[in-house]
C-alpha cells in the first residue's frame, strides 16, 4: 500500500514506519521536514498538493499534553484541531480509502467516573489538550455522511498513555527518579491505571489498514491489564536489577504536603498527587470484539519491562 503518516518523526510515527516499511511505501508529513530514511519522502504541511496518491492516511501529528502547563491554549487548538481539519479535508478530496486518527482518552474524560471508561461515555474533556482533541473528533464526525457516501472508512482511536522504547514522557521521568535509588513515598496509595504498549498500537494499526471487515468508528486503545503506580515502581527496579524502595507514609501527611506544595513550589502538588494516585481504567473490549481477538499481543507487564529496559 501507499501510506501517508503525519507526525512521522514522533514516537509513534517512528515505530509505525519501522513496522510498515518492508511491505508498504511510506510518505510522511511533519513540522520537522528532515527526510526519514525509511520513508519515500517527508513533506511539510504546506506541500499537501505535492503528495502522490495514497490509499491510507494515518494522522498522528499533534501537540502532547504539557504537564508543566506552560503552553498556551491556542497552541493545542491550532495543532490538534487545526491540523486534523486540514489533513481530513485532504483525505476527503484524495483517492485514499482509510483514515486513522489518533485522538486520546482525554478527549472523552479527564477522570473516569465509574468502574472503567468506554466509548459510550458523553465526552467531558478538561483543559485545552482534551478539548482540542474532541473538537478534532467532532469535525470528522460531522462529515460522516460525506465520507461514507464515497466508500471511505474512518477510525478514531483513543489511546491511553503509550509506552515503549524511545518514549520520553512521564514514565521516563519516573524511571530517572526511581532508578537512582530515591524511595517512592506514595506506597500507601493503591490505584489502577490503563496503559498501552507501542507494540499493541502497531498491531492494531496493521489490522486496520490491512483488513476491510473492521467497522469504522471510535475505539479506545489500551493493554488488557491495568497497573498500579506501585507495580510500575517495582517494574522499574526489576529492569534496573535493584530492590524496590517503596515507603508507605501516612496518607494524611502526604495530602498535607501536597496542599502546600503549590504555594511553596514543591514537586508534589494536589494536582500531581491526584494524577499519580487516581484510578483511570480504560475498556478495550470494543476494539477486540471488532478484531475478533480475546487478548492483545503484548501484556502491560512485558511492555513496561521492554520500555524500562530501553531507558
Amino acid at each position: 500500500m501507499f501510506i501517508l503518516i503525519t507526525g512521522i518523526h514522533g514516537f509513534v510515527g517512528s515505530n509505525l514506519v519501522a513496522a510498515l516499511k518492508n511491505h508498504h511505501t511510506i510518505y510522511g508529513i511533519d513540522i520537522v521536514t528532515l527526510q526519514k530514511d525509511e520513508a519515500e519522502y517527508t513533506y511539510s504541511w504546506n506541500e499537501l498538493r505535492n503528495i502522490p496518491p495514497v490509499e491510507c492516511v494515518i494522522h498522528l501529528a499533534g501537540k502532547a499534553h504539557d504537564t508543566k502547563n506552560l503552553s498556551k491554549a491556542e497552541e493545542y487548538f491550532d495543532i490538534n484541531t487545526g491540523l486534523t481539519q486540514k489533513i481530513f479535508d485532504y483525505f476527503l478530496r484524495s483517492e485514499a480509502r482509510k483514515f486513522v486518527f489518533f485522538s486520546s482518552v482525554k478527549a472523552a474524560a479527564d477522570t473516569v467516573k465509574g468502574e472503567y471508561l468506554t466509548e459510550d461515555v458523553v465526552p467531558l474533556p478538561k483543559g485545552p489538550y482534551g478539548e482540542s482533541k474532541i473538537k478534532a473528533e467532532e469535525y470528522i464526525l460531522i462529515k460522516k455522511a460525506e465520507y461514507e457516501a464515497k466508500g471511505k472508512k474512518v477510525y478514531i482511536l483513543r489511546p491511553c498513555m503509550i509506552h515503549g522504547p524511545g518514549n520520553k514522557g512521564n514514565l521516563n521521568l519516573l524511571f530517572n527518579v526511581v532508578s537512582k535509588g530515591i524511595p517512592w513515598p506514595l506506597g500507601a496509595f493503591e490505584n489502577q491505571r490503563s496503559f498501552c504498549a507501542i507494540d499493541n498500537i502497531v498491531f492494531l494499526v496493521e489490522q486496520l489498514i490491512h483488513r476491510n471487515d473492521i467497522p469504522g468508528g471510535i475505539y479506545n486503545i489500551a493493554d488488557d491489564e491495568t497497573l498500579s503506580t506501585n507495580e510500575i515502581i517495582r517494574l522499574i527496579n526489576q529492569s534496573a536489577h535493584k530492590h524496590p524502595r517503596i515507603w508507605k507514609l501516612p496518607k494524611g501527611l502526604i495530602n498535607a504536603m501536597a496542599g502546600v506544595g503549590g504555594a511553596l513550589h514543591l514537586p508534589l502538588t494536589r494536582e500531581r498527587l491526584n494524577k499519580l494516585t487516581e484510578n483511570y481504567i480504560v475498556s478495550n473490549a470494543k476494539i477486540k470484539n471488532a478484531l475478533g481477538i480475546e487478548k492483545m499481543p503484548v501484556t502491560a507487564n512485558d511492555g513496561m519491562l521492554k520500555t524500562f529496559s530501553s531507558f
